[in-house]
Parts: structure tokens; sequence; C-alpha cells
């Protein structure tokens, strides 16, 4: 039975600043979360990050999960919305039937696969090393995506597969007497970039740096493939997921809503 959880943290604790400027140590205090360890399970989260005084982790867990030791360590233990909120999944995975809109977030780690990197980290020089000393051919480098126009076309790429579309947004209505057709005019996709990021951080202090490029989507989309859909919910999106990325979450969409997002 899947479970989606929302912590809240807070900043200004010495421990929730550690878990905060790391995604690896906030994964490993999230994976603590769950009974049966080893974690084989699929577990999915995401960092909202959206005041300097407050932080919430989105987790996605199979199993039913404790967050006493987050909330005892770097959240706000007896204190008026400081209790992490645990809900069961499936009301929302029921919900999901073709042709409905949903509004939507999602941050990702968009890439692609290229052939060789024009220029390469310390880590992908030395795999090329490898492959050229052994003989062995190599295979493609995951590189990001920089700009918001390369992650937006990343995301409307996936969508079909995922299960979604994402519709045209409609602009504002024009002056009496201009509009064309009888048809509203239109904005592009309804979906925007409204944060990007570059993450750095390490799994240990002597490990080689993990560079992450980021991007945070916000938009409507509509269901076409139900299935799939409820797939892309429990497993993610792109890659990257232990470290914060793929999370896809749904929720209400306004009936006046008829701008991005």
């Amino acid at each position: 039975m899947p479970y989606l959880s929302k912590i809240p943290l807070n900043p200004r604790r010495r421990a929730a600043v550690s878990l905060l400027s790391s995604p690896h140590r906030l994964h490993a205090a999230i994976l603590a979360g769950l009974a049966v360890q080893p974690v084989t399970e699929r577990v999915l989260w995401r960092l909202d990050n959206n005041t300097q005084h407050r932080a919430e982790v989105l987790v996605l867990t199979e199993s039913r999960p404790s967050w006493e030791h987050l909330v005892d360590d770097a959240g706000w233990p007896g204190a008026d919305g400081g209790t992490p909120l645990i809900a069961d999944y499936r009301p929302l995975l029921e919900r999901i039937a073709l042709g409905r809109e949903f509004a939507f977030r999602l941050t990702a780690n968009p890439v692609q696969s290229i052939p060789r990197p024009a220029k390469p980290s310390e880590q992908q020089t030395a795999r090329l090393k490898q492959h050229t000393d052994d003989g062995t051919r190599t295979r493609g480098f995951r590189v990001a995506h920089r700009t918001a126009a390369q992650q937006l076309g990343w995301l409307l790429g996936r969508a079909e597969r995922h299960g979604f579309a994402i519709p045209d947004a409609t602009a504002a209505p024009p002056a009496p007497g201009l509009q064309a057709d009888g048809q509203p005019p239109t904005a592009g996709p309804a979906v925007s970039v409204v944060n990007r990021d570059i993450l750095r951080f390490r799994k240990h202090p002597d490990a080689p740096r993990i560079t992450l490029s980021t991007a945070t989507f916000e938009g409507r989309l509509t269901v076409t493939d139900p299935a799939a859909l409820r797939t892309t919910l429990l497993e993610g999106i792109g890659p990257a997921k232990g470290y914060g990325q793929g999370l896809l979450t749904l929720a209400p969409l306004h009936t006046n809503e008829t701008g991005r997002g």
C-alpha cells in the first residue's frame, strides 16, 4: 500500500542544515524511516524549499513509514504544524481516469544521452580512458539540459509515454472585436519551469563530486493512459531518483484555471 508523506523541517536547526545541503544525507535519513532494512522498496522524494524559514520533504513509500527521527533532529517536535502528514495514496490513484485534468508539480533531472561530452568531467574522463585502454565501446554519457527551453522540451517529449499530455494554456482574453475565428488565444503548453538549480555534493568527503542540474515544473496535465500514469506516479520520471528527483505529484485543478499551471 503506497503512502505519501509531507515532513516539515526547520532550516534553522543544525541537523536540518546538514540534511538540506546534501541529497545523499537526506536520502539516507529518509530510508531510516522505514522499518524493513535494508530498504528494497521504491522510495521517491522531493524537497520543496519555498521559504527560508521552512522546508518540506514529500516522500512516497510502499510501506507505512515513521518520521519521528527527522522531527526530533531537524523539525519542530511538539509544535503546531510540525507533525508529519502521512496519507494513503490509493484514493488518488483510483481517481486517475482517461481525460481527467490535474494540476501537477515535478522536480526532475532533465538529461540527454550523447556519445562523448564536449567538456568531460573527471569521472567521464576516467571512463573514456578506461574504454580506450581496454578497447571496449563506450556507452552514451548523460549530459544535463541547461536551458529552460531544453528542460521544457525534455518533459514534453516524455509526457506521452508516462500517460499524460500537457494541454495548451489559454492567454488573457483579447480586447472586444479582436477574437479570431471564435477560438481562444493560446500561450503555449500549460506548464512552466518555476525553479532551476544545480546541486553539487559528495557522498563522502573523499568521493568525487556529484553535480545535478534540476528543474521544477508546474502546470496542468490531461490523463491519456491511466495505467501508465499510475505507474509514473509510483516510479517517477527521469534519473537521479535517489537524490530527490522524479516525484510527480497531482492536485485538483481549479475550475476557473485558464493560464499556465
